[in-house]
């Protein structure tokens, strides 16, 4: 069993950047495929990145692609998310998971093993 927990948000201005961290418990997080989501208040879940069990593939929300890398180091057990160019229209709780169910890596449903999430927020 993966457990997932998400640090390096906060408050940061238009045009900054910030890194997230997920760190993962357990021996299999090299196995598995996996995503980090985002949500605002008020609206659902919604897709950010994702990135297969070795690293060699990488998908993104069209809105990020160019701005936001997503990476990880599987000998730390650690997901990344870079996020450069921040736009308020980012602001909202950063979740990582795990993704355990059909192909579809957009969508959370495929996803289990959410950690708690960390809030960025982008000032104008």
């Amino acid at each position: 069993q993966v457990q997932l927990v998400e640090s390096g948000g906060g408050l940061v201005q238009t045009g900054g950047s910030l890194r997230l961290s997920c760190a993962a418990s357990g021996r299999t997080f090299s196995v598995y495929d996996m995503g980090w989501f985002r949500q605002a208040p008020g609206k659902e879940r919604d897709f950010v990145a994702a990135i297969n069990w070795s690293g060699n593939t990488e998908y993104y929300k069209d809105s990020v692609k160019g701005r936001f890398t997503i990476s990880r180091d599987n000998a730390k057990n650690t997901l990344y998310l870079q996020m450069n160019s921040l736009k308020p229209e980012d602001t909202a709780v950063y979740y990582c998971a795990v993704r355990k169910y059909g192909r579809d890596y957009s969508s959370a449903g495929s996803y289990d093993n959410w950690g708690q999430g960390t809030q960025v927020t982008v000032s104008s």
